[in-house]
């Protein structure tokens, strides 16, 4: 048996799969549509729309299976997500990745496996759509067209998810995104003892970009921002514009010590952005720091709250700031 390997954007990947707070939520008719819709269409007996986490596979729709999940080392679906295209193989038992596999020497006894990954609006993929046989079968063109189609129809449901969590602007989290997200995030540090920091950010300067240069000249601002944002942070850090000129990010597994080191690379580099694009104005920002304390802190809101409060107070000192 050959386990599947770790893609090389899996960081940004999970990150993308988590966003969609879809991962152990309960069964929704938009999802078993189309797996009971594949499971006519090609006769086989199981059908899943399934999402590869760090560690497992996870079902958000699943029929002909009585499990919800199984070890990612195992599943055939931490290989499809390697594929530019489908994954078929039309019989298990000829395929030295899959001949010994427990899933095919065992229950469910797959022989038959087809898996058309999905991905999310960035192009990261986070599952498949697949169906799966205990006989061997042929697998045509013409059904090839079929399961991508039906993908599709996954995808264009992960990705409205995704539009309702993301800032249309800046194409990074939103506060619903970030909220959903920080929550996951802070779990992790919590029961790892990892350190967790909240940075606050405010832009100085926004209002007279938008008074002096108009609304589409302050919308560059805030996109040129989001992407140094990008740039500059890791892909296990948190981001997102909160609105207005009001960003946030949860940076975890840091030392204290380094936060400010981090902060002030990232101000040094949006410096050096806006230099090189030789614009009329300047932008900077004003930030606030709140320390992640499990025992203080019962909610990321509360910490949003502690943190804003903390930037306000940053920008109060700055001359001209307000």
């Amino acid at each position: 048996m050959k386990s599947p390997a770790i893609p090389i954007d899996e960081q940004e990947r999970l990150s993308q799969l988590r966003s969609l707070a879809i991962l152990d939520t309960s069964p929704e008719e938009r999802f078993d549509r189309v797996t009971r819709m594949a499971r006519r269409l090609f006769g086989v007996p199981i059908a899943l729309v399934s999402l590869v986490d760090e560690n497992r596979q996870w079902f958000k729709s699943c029929f002909g299976l009585d499990v919800n999940e199984t070890d990612r080392r195992i599943s055939f679906c931490g290989h499809a997500i390697l594929n530019q295209g489908t994954l078929l193989i039309e019989d298990t038992l000829k395929d030295e990745r899959f001949a010994d596999n427990p899933l095919v020497i065992g229950a469910p006894h797959i022989r038959f496996y087809a898996g058309q990954p999905l991905h999310t609006l960035s192009g990261q993929a986070i599952g498949t759509l697949c169906i799966i046989d205990r006989e061997p079968r042929s697998f045509g063109q013409d059904d090839l067209s079929m399961l991508k189609d039906l993908a599709g129809m996954v995808e264009r449901e992960f990705m409205a998810v995704q539009l309702a969590i993301s800032d249309e602007l800046t194409r990074i989290s939103n506060r619903r995104g970030f909220l959903a997200l920080s929550k996951y995030s802070l779990e992790i540090c919590k029961r790892q003892s990892f350190p967790a920091t909240l940075v606050f950010f405010d832009l100085d300067g926004f209002k007279h970009v938008n008074d002096s240069y108009g609304h589409a000249e302050g919308d560059r601002v805030l996109k040129e921002f989001a992407d140094q944002m990008r740039e500059s942070f890791r892909t296990s850090d948190l981001f997102a514009r909160l609105g207005g000129d009001e960003f946030v990010a949860l940076l975890t597994n840091v030392n204290a010590d380094a936060i400010d080191v981090l902060i002030e690379r990232f101000d040094t580099a949006l410096q050096a952005r806006f230099a090189a694009l030789a614009l009329p104005y300047s932008i900077g920002f004003s930030y606030g720091l709140l320390s992640y304390e499990p025992l203080k802190h019962s909610s990321i809101e509360d910490m949003l709250h502690a943190a804003d409060s903390a930037m306000y107070a940053n920008k109060r000192g700055k001359r001209g700031g307000l």
